[in-house]
């Protein structure tokens, strides 16, 4: 949620982004999703019955992603059902797939079903580390594709989920308005102060 909220005050045309979050995709259920611009990608699906999280990667060495695919509709608990069957979500091509029910201590990844390819590179370090980053982690990111330099305390500030304040948007996006930030924000299911506590007693 944190990255898309800082994609969208960075840049508003929704298409040039890599992270969108969305608070309200179905009845009890969100999707957060990344995608590069060339067919790399990964969607995650929350829900009452947990998480599930499937990443494609275009340009790996192995390409077997259909057989993954398959073990992934015969592996994953259909807790997941919703998920699973999306078209949305392209299941036919999956590099890897991981799921953690709610109440779980673990995520479980599904290993591919042939033991050479399931220990080769799957891109999953390189595409979900950024989520368990640090905020320079997302400054790197924003510096080579959006070419800005975003304060560090502003992403720390949309990384706590701290409420989005007009001073925030300035930092990050100076051409932003407030309202046009919130309209991002409700989406997202991100929290803002609202312009009548932003105002002096």
């Amino acid at each position: 949620m944190a990255l898309a909220m800082l994609d969208a005050l960075i840049c508003p045309e929704f298409q040039y982004r890599y992270f969108t979050f969305d608070a309200t995709w179905g009845d009890d259920e969100q999707m957060g999703a990344m995608r590069n611009g060339d067919g790399d990608h990964w969607f995650l699906h929350l829900s009452d019955s947990g998480a599930a999280l499937k990443g494609y990667v275009q340009e790996l060495e192995h390409s077997d992603t259909r057989a993954l695919a398959r073990e992934v509709q015969r592996r994953v608990p259909a807790d997941f059902n919703a998920f699973l069957h999306e078209p949305s979500f392209a299941m036919d091509a999956v590099s890897y797939f991981y799921w953690r029910r709610s109440g779980d201590e673990a995520w479980t990844k599904v290993a591919h079903p042939e033991p050479g390819l399931a220990q080769c590179a799957d891109g999953s370090a390189d595409y979900l580390s950024i989520l368990l980053a640090p905020a320079d982690c997302y400054y790197d990111y924003a510096t080579d594709y959006f070419e800005c330099e975003p304060p560090i305390a502003s992403i720390d500030h949309i990384y706590s989920m701290a409420p989005l304040t007009p001073a925030i948007v300035k930092s990050l996006n100076p051409q932003l308005s407030m309202t046009e930030a919130q309209a991002s924000a409700a989406a997202i299911g991100y929290p803002w102060v609202s312009a009548r506590a932003s105002l002096p007693c």
